[in-house]
């Protein structure tokens, strides 16, 4: 009993995650509203919402869950009736006229998608005490400042490590040995290092995956032909697909997906064309780099694209590369250490769930994977509640284990080798892997929001949701054995004393009855 209540507080407590208080029960103006004649003002409040969408898209948030927050931030600063229009990167915000103001709207651009999970705790955060009436217009403007202009929590340099980590575990998962995890690791880290430059030269994103897709089959290469002067077989195969995947976790195949199952088709198209644009740069890459080895005299056996996968290691070794996967992107990721913490055992416990449903219930991929996402997308809304981070942390690092990246490497590279139905074949389990993952996790969420919605909050305490209650049964009045009424609490004496009836002390008795006798001699002179 003391153990489910126990867990009951830590799940449904009464915290809520800023996404889910928003749209379970937008919340009143708790603040002064804005005078609405004065379009300066007005226009300060659609700037503030816009900057706020600005934040939440760069750093990886959904469409919906983006324009929802929106529209909250304007409402809770007294613009009701606001229409908000994302498509990918631009942000649209309409306020219709009224009798004494004209329209207004205001027009954004994204200029950088970047998945920083620093940034987005920073903004709910903000969003909070926004909704919560605790923050000013001019404040927020501050904040807001604030965070566009900080840095990292962490230097460049570790995130680039974390990425080379990500690769390293990434090779476990597939089955790989320790040395091939290690040159996965070091060639990442190069990969990684090099793009970082490269985008300090604002060199296009397309080109700095084909220049990724090279420098991944030089390593394999060299070490493949070393091993092989040895006796020795390395698979150059796992080293490039753990190099590719580290390369295809940055980009938004899920989300491109989830947005298109949230009723954003065209957002969802654009980022779903700009994954596979992506993807045919890596895959040109790794083409010339096996052109170029192979002109050097190194060749390499061919890649068995329908099993890239190796048999080194058990379950147990596997499942810790794939929580190690989650866990170093959640470090590129800059995440903070308690969504850290929650996010890398969510996606223990999911990845552990999915290997359960694979192997040991043969369920198959793409059923285990929708499984496993609903119970992240669930996990993330209810564990939101209890530590106050983004949901969508704990989602993203949640499904980064069963993404389809590996999936989608091998459809790309074997329609690049005339293997076309081997192609099409994988190019059709990597996007049905996805739509699962992304539909697991908004029905996870969707669940989440409405299973035992705690009480809602607003300024200071002071508003509850009403609670009604049974009218309770009113006692007959205990009377004493001489039949006068007897105290509240002679019951509970009763009881106390194994039943026997409480009599009143005689000396008391008359002491009353003196004390009476006085007050109405007193009353008479």
């Amino acid at each position: 009993m003391a153990l489910r209540n126990k867990v009951s507080a830590m799940l449904f407590s009464g915290n809520r995650s800023t996404i889910d208080t928003i749209r379970t029960a937008p919340p009143p103006s708790p603040l002064a509203p804005v005078d609405l004649t004065d379009t300066a003002q007005v226009h300060l409040v659609m700037d503030t919402a816009a900057r706020i969408g600005d934040l939440l898209l760069a750093a990886g948030t959904g469409n919906t869950d983006a324009k929802a927050q929106v529209k909250a931030v304007t409402s809770a600063y007294g613009l009701y009736g606001c229409h908000v229009d994302i498509t990918l990167n631009t942000i649209t915000i309409y306020s219709p006229s009224t009798d004494s103001t004209r329209p207004i709207s205001t027009f954004r651009v994204v200029h950088s998608l970047n998945s920083d999970f620093s940034r987005l705790t920073e903004v709910d955060r903000l969003i909070r005490s926004i909704v919560n009436g605790a923050t000013g217009l001019e404040l927020t403007r501050k904040i807001l400042t604030d965070i566009e202009t900080s840095p990292p929590p962490y230097r460049i340099r570790w995130a680039t490590l974390a990425w080379g980590g990500f690769a390293g575990a990434v090779a476990l998962m597939l089955g790989g040995e320790p040395l091939v995890a290690l040159i996965a690791t070091i060639t990442s880290i190069i990969i990684m290092a090099t793009n970082v430059w490269l985008g300090s030269k604002s060199l296009p994103v397309f080109f700095q995956n084909f220049t990724g897709g090279i420098i991944a089959t030089i390593p394999a290469a060299l070490t493949f032909s070393f091993a092989r002067a040895l006796d020795h077989y390395l698979s150059p195969s796992l080293v490039i697909a753990s190099c590719i995947v580290a390369m295809l976790a940055g980009l938004t195949l899920v989300q491109a997906l989830q947005d298109g199952v949230t009723g954003a088709p065209v957002t969802s198209s654009a980022r779903f064309f700009e994954t596979v644009l992506m993807t045919g740069g890596i895959i040109s890459g790794i083409a010339m780099g096996l052109m170029l080895t192979s002109r050097l005299g190194v060749t390499l056996p061919p890649i068995d694209t329908s099993t890239t996968q190796g048999t080194f290691g058990g379950a147990a070794l596997q499942i810790l590369g794939g929580v190690g996967a989650a866990m170093f992107f959640a470090v590129a990721s800059f995440c903070e250490r308690r969504a850290l913490v929650v996010a890398t055992f969510t996606a223990l416990v999911a990845y552990s769930l999915y290997r359960l449903l694979q192997v040991q219930l043969d369920t198959g991929d793409v059923t285990a994977a929708g499984i496993t996402a609903t119970f992240v997308g669930l996990a993330g809304g209810l564990l939101s509640r209890r530590y106050l981070i983004p949901p969508q942390i704990t989602a993203i690092v949640g499904i980064t284990p069963l993404l389809p990246g590996l999936a989608l490497y091998r459809g790309m590279y074997s329609m690049l080798t005339d293997q076309f139905v081997v192609g099409i074949s994988n190019l059709g389990i990597a996007l049905a892997t996805a739509t699962a993952l992304a539909a697991g996790v908004v029905l996870g969420e969707w669940v989440a929001r409405r299973l035992r919605r705690p009480r809602i909050l607003y300024r200071y305490n002071d508003l509850r949701r009403p609670k009604p209650r049974r009218p309770q049964e009113r006692r007959p009045q205990e009377r004493r054995p001489d039949g006068t009424a007897a105290p509240t609490h002679w019951r509970i004496l009763r009881q106390r004393r194994g039943g026997t009836p409480w009599l009143p002390d005689p000396r008391r008795s008359r002491q009353r009855q003196r004390d009476r006798e006085s007050a109405q001699d007193s009353s008479s002179g």
